[in-house]
């Protein structure tokens, strides 16, 4: 069937922008939006923060009112499954038999979380937090002193500890590494994070593994390698995610830790494009492909590649950026350097910045409650040029006249 329409599989945060950036461009044509959750398009960063505290209300997290989508004549298809992509007759297959033809694919699936194979794993007192459902789970178990062991002491660990820890729970924190955050931040700074939730009460245990869960009559024990325990009431796992590539690897596209695709969003499949979470995109900034997990490149490379569709040439090469709220303390973290030979501080204790450097050029820069440093240091990052290294390790020379010279 010919058709101009344009399919996106995945209603999240990335699906989303999509589609509104394509009517945004100027696209007129039929826009599906396939979603399994029975939500409208949302932000996930909320979920393990502001709406697991009760600060926000579920429709807060919506990127747009529920009413825009169909004043944007853009057709929601939520509580859909797609079961199939067939690309020589151009069509998504959804669960029960129904098909949609398409001129041109978006594939915005998104991740699951990481499961662990342990045994006990699947008992009913483990939860994980990737949606909506997982976040009101969490807020129904958790209560003035209810016990919660978090496993996994990166980014979402955190951010449930902390909240769990606000809501008044007591909170016991598990990471096989020797400090907390160590995907995204340096030793030094993983190791001020470990000193700031232990400031709030919270149990950190580094360098321990977990080997099973044992489900018991009065809560759970999460049991340990080095043959201790841990009870618990409530078990919450953040080991990350795995990209949902089943779709495009089914249909014979190219996958390796996320749908392999260029600077544009575009896979070898001229007509399919993949963005967010499960992208594996070139990233010109970077020089190499790499699958970025975070709130900006979830907003904005879908615009981008929006763009493109419409017609425009224009790749994403923003620098990547992310963050993270924890008690009263605000972690920002830009670039994904490989390799880092000198590291730079400035500022005080409780507010300062970490500068990444190799070979004298700026290439990752973190903040911890001093966001106002974070532009001039995308900036040098993305000029990769050469600076003064006395002049950045000076405080009191501001970064915008580094950049000014850079």
């Amino acid at each position: 069937m010919t058709t101009d329409a344009i399919v996106i599989v995945g209603a999240g945060h990335a699906g989303g922008r999509t589609a509104e950036a394509l009517r945004a461009a100027g696209v007129t044509a039929p826009i599906h939006l396939i979603g399994e959750e029975r939500y409208p398009p949302y932000e996930r960063p909320p979920l393990s923060k502001e709406l697991l505290t009760g600060k926000i209300a579920v429709e807060k997290t919506f990127i747009q009112p529920e009413a825009f989508w169909a004043e944007q004549a853009i057709t929601l298809h939520l509580g859909m499954r797609v079961e199939a992509l067939d690309r020589a007759r151009r069509l998504v297959r959804l669960a029960g038999g129904a098909t949609l033809d398409y001129a041109t694919l978006v594939l915005a699936t998104g991740g699951r979380p990481r499961r662990l194979a342990l045994p006990g794993v699947e008992s009913p007192r483990v939860r994980y937090l990737r949606d909506i459902e997982d976040t009101r789970a969490l807020q129904a178990a958790i209560a003035p002193g209810t016990r919660v062991a978090v496993i996994g002491a990166g980014v979402i660990g955190l951010e449930v500890a902390a909240s769990a820890r606000i809501l008044g729970a007591a909170v016991t924190v598990l990471e096989v590494a020797p400090a907390p955050l160590g995907r995204v931040v340096d030793r030094a700074v993983g190791d001020w994070f470990l000193a700031l939730h232990r400031r709030h009460g919270v149990d950190m245990r580094m360098g321990v593994g977990v080997q099973a869960i044992r489900d018991g009559a009065g809560g759970a024990t999460v049991a340990l390698a080095d043959g201790g325990g841990v009870e618990a009431d409530l078990i919450v796992i953040g080991v990350g995610i795995v990209p949902n590539i089943e779709l495009a690897r089914d249909a014979g596209l190219e996958v390796d830790d996320g749908i392999v695709v260029d600077q544009f969003g575009r896979t070898a499949d001229p007509a399919i494009y993949a963005v967010g979470d499960v992208a594996r995109s070139f990233h010109p900034l970077l020089g190499r492909h790499a699958r970025l997990e975070a709130w900006r490149n979830a907003d904005n490379q879908p615009r981008a590649v929006a763009r493109v569709i419409a017609g425009g040439n224009e790749p994403y090469a923003e620098v990547p950026w992310m963050w993270s709220d924890q008690f009263d303390v605000n972690l920002q973290v830009a670039g994904l350097p490989r390799v880092v030979d000198r590291t730079i501080q400035r500022g005080t204790d409780d507010k300062f910045t970490v500068i990444q450097l190799a070979e004298g050029i700026v290439v990752g820069g973190i903040t911890v409650n001093q966001g106002r440093d974070m532009r001039p240091i995308q900036q040098l990052i993305a000029k990769a040029a050469r600076v003064d290294v006395e002049r950045l390790a000076d405080a009191a020379v501001p970064l915008a006249q580094i950049v000014k010279g850079a």
